[in-house]
């Protein structure tokens, strides 16, 4: 019997469950370090919940101006509504975030710069890596179903300005997502502490069905912090708090043995992770339709398959 071939974004619950998913989440994790290793003072930037919300509001609003529209774009006013409106940063916070981006020459004024309200534009460093961010994401799943997400991202670029806006705002408007589970937001809400979860992915192989904790072996504290420019201090600290709180653990008796991922904190994590990765589907599924580019058939193989 011929296999019905129905296009459907995966659900954050489908991706949680999907026996390939961790090693989609690893893959992204190794195209983020390839990103920091290309701009480590942007990746630092970047690399916190709130930094991370932002950035990706500003681009939304950027991708979305449209000239026919009086004031639209990214503005300061604006960029205060979208994230004030659901608690994920102050007033004072987005401004000091624009005058960072400005000053360190990821972001500048577009236009005439006495007109008011200011108008920003990401400047080509910017617009590069949340191009290599967005195309990593649509690797990383078409290493779950052999999809060609990404393949299709970079024949027609025109859909960038199209699947960003759309799964930014879902992930932003989202709860879930903007508020991660108190474990993961211990990572991630701490200065460099994306790019250390990020590094913990990396080294996580698949678990045995039956496994408590997966061996992501020793860490080099004063070689991880050298590399990610932030305290030695700090991220010890980090790594004895997540141990305290369940996340990690030693693999024997001494520092030397190496750590353990527990495996309750790697399912919390993917299950955080999945409701971004959803969104991304989602909104690539939606721009390839509006543009009109494939067949739903050629996005990804048939869902029965998958």
């Amino acid at each position: 019997m011929e296999k019905t071939r129905v296009m459907m974004a995966y659900s954050a619950a489908d991706l949680q469950e999907h026996p390939r998913f961790v090693l989609a989440v690893r893959f992204l994790a190794e195209k983020l370090r390839g990103v920091h290793d290309g701009n480590p003072r942007l990746a630092r930037f970047l690399a916190s919940q709130q930094r991370w919300l932002l950035s990706q509001a500003a681009f939304a609003l950027h991708n979305e101006y449209d000239t026919a529209v009086p004031r639209s774009g990214l503005t300061i006013g604006r960029l205060r509504d979208m994230v004030t409106g659901v608690n994920a940063a102050s007033r004072n916070t987005v401004l000091n975030f624009l005058n960072q981006l400005e000053a360190y020459r990821f972001m500048r004024i577009a236009g005439d710069p006495t007109k008011r309200p200011r108008r920003f534009e990401p400047t080509e460093v910017s617009v590069e890596a949340m191009f290599s961010w967005l195309l990593a994401n649509l690797a990383a799943l078409d290493q779950m179903d052999g999809g060609a997400r990404a393949a299709t991202l970079m024949d027609h670029p025109e859909l960038f300005r199209l699947i960003q806006p759309r799964a930014a705002r879902q992930t932003i408007e989202d709860r879930r997502w903007r508020e991660p589970p108190a474990r993961v937001a211990m990572f991630l809400w701490t200065e460099s502490g994306g790019l250390v979860m990020d590094e913990l992915m990396r080294r996580v192989g698949t678990p045995a069905a039956d496994a408590d904790r997966i061996d992501i072996g020793r860490i080099d504290a004063r070689a991880m912090a050298e590399t990610f420019r932030m305290s030695r201090t700090h991220l010890q600290r980090l790594i004895t708090r997540a141990i305290a709180e369940g996340c990690l653990e030693w693999k024997g008796d001494g520092r030397k043995d190496g750590l353990c991922l527990k495996r309750d904190f790697l399912r919390e994590y993917l299950g955080w992770q999945a409701i971004k990765f959803a969104a991304v589907d989602e909104a690539f599924d939606a721009a390839c339709l509006k543009l009109n580019l494939c067949r739903p058939e050629e996005l990804r193989p048939a869902a029965t398959e998958r």
